[in-house]
């Protein structure tokens, strides 16, 4: 078997499909690796690495592409699919819920494709979790960035020069990005308070530190069975962003990751709570690129509004490459020699990792919700 690891074409991304060590773990399985020429220089791996791992590199997109697997972290371009040969696997974030028409590209193209996205929350799966690992290092970089703009820093500290009070960070979304960025912003000596519409997810968050936010909401199955928060009625959400506007007023940060798969991202924050929060604070809007929690968010750029920043947080793990391409190597190796337990393909589509990620196979949309969005169905 042969796989190909070609450099990424999306615009700012600087992430890679495999780091040298993962080249290594592929190549003692006797799969030969290749890498394009300068894929992992934006992530801090040279070609020299890859050689010395055991990879081969090659100039050509034709030579990556053109083999038994292509490993990518974004879809690849039209003219690069074109370079694939039918029956060929390609596995990547594929963004299926938001690109149908990229899974119909594939199935029609005869390319068995995987969506990194669509991998099970099964205990069996943790590690091939592609989504909980970069959204990890989301919500480090959120803080990160929140901790730079804000006009104050996050621990109290006791000086000659008087006593500063701590920051006080609030974190909407208690999944994998909001549980990073608490305890991120505990780690830098914040006053941390959360929300999640899950009333289960209280205990981790006070587990790290924080404050679980209670608002007089009515949640009642407020989540589905992959773990996700589910969608609410347009009702909730507006007596949401009132409760929650009670809140913000007394925050410095606001970090909000509120998503719901396939569908724009819930509005969280209206305009009049932005104009009564306090001069100078800040607000990082993870869901940015799918709509953004807040009515302010730009998602092409940082924004003053009320004399609050409000940033877009898109892409933020691709802002520490090496650490992101290395945790996506494993996900990605480990899925792969899961589909590939003797070195060579050997697909059971009656397994539930495999059929869950599997998102086009021999001409076929083989995701039931993709495939009615590819249709034009709800």
């Amino acid at each position: 078997m042969i796989v190909g690891v070609p450099r990424e074409t999306a615009a700012g991304e600087r992430r890679v499909a495999l780091a040298p060590d993962a080249v290594r773990t592929l190549t003692r399985d006797e799969i030969e690796v290749r890498v394009q020429a300068g894929a992992g220089v934006a992530a801090g791996f040279d070609d020299a690495s890859y050689e010395a791992a055991g990879a081969r590199v090659v100039d050509d997109g034709a030579e990556v592409f053109g083999v038994d697997v292509v490993l990518c972290v974004q879809p690849p371009s039209e003219s690069d699919l074109a370079r694939m040969r039918a029956g060929a696997v390609l596995i990547a974030f594929l963004k299926p819920l938001d690109r149908p028409e990229l899974a119909r590209d594939l199935a029609d193209r005869r390319l068995t494709a995987f969506a990194m996205e669509l991998m099970p929350r099964i205990t069996r799966a943790q590690s091939m979790d592609a989504l909980s690992s970069q959204a990890s290092l989301a919500g480090y970089r959120a803080v990160l960035l929140s901790a730079t703009a804000l006009p104050k820093i996050f621990p109290m500290m006791v000086t000659a020069a008087g006593t500063l009070q701590p920051a006080r960070v609030f974190v909407i979304g208690a999944g994998v990005a909001g549980l990073q960025a608490i305890a991120t912003a505990r780690r830098l000596g914040a006053v941390v308070e959360a929300y999640d519409t899950r009333p289960a997810v209280a205990e981790q968050v006070e587990s790290l530190g924080a404050r679980f936010a209670e608002l007089d909401l009515d949640t009642g199955d407020s989540e589905d069975a992959g773990g996700y928060a589910k969608a609410q009625s347009e009702a909730f959400y507006q007596k949401q962003r009132e409760e929650l506007g009670k809140r913000l007023a007394g925050q410095d940060v606001v970090i909000t990751t509120a998503l719901v798969p396939g569908q724009r991202a819930p509005l969280l924050i209206d305009e009049a709570a932005v104009q009564g929060m306090k001069a100078g604070s800040v607000i990082i809007d993870l869901a940015a690129e799918n709509g953004g929690n807040c009515a302010c968010t730009d998602p092409s750029g940082p924004k003053e509004a009320h004399g609050v920043q409000i940033l877009p947080g898109a892409n933020l793990s691709g802002d520490v490459p090496a650490h992101a391409s290395q945790m996506y190597a494993k996900n990605v190796v480990t899925f792969l020699r899961h589909l590939a337990p003797e070195g060579q393909l050997a697909l059971d589509l009656e397994d539930e990792i495999t059929a869950g990620a599997l998102l086009a196979h021999e001409g076929e949309i083989r995701n039931d919700r993709v495939k009615a969005l590819a249709e034009g169905g709800a």
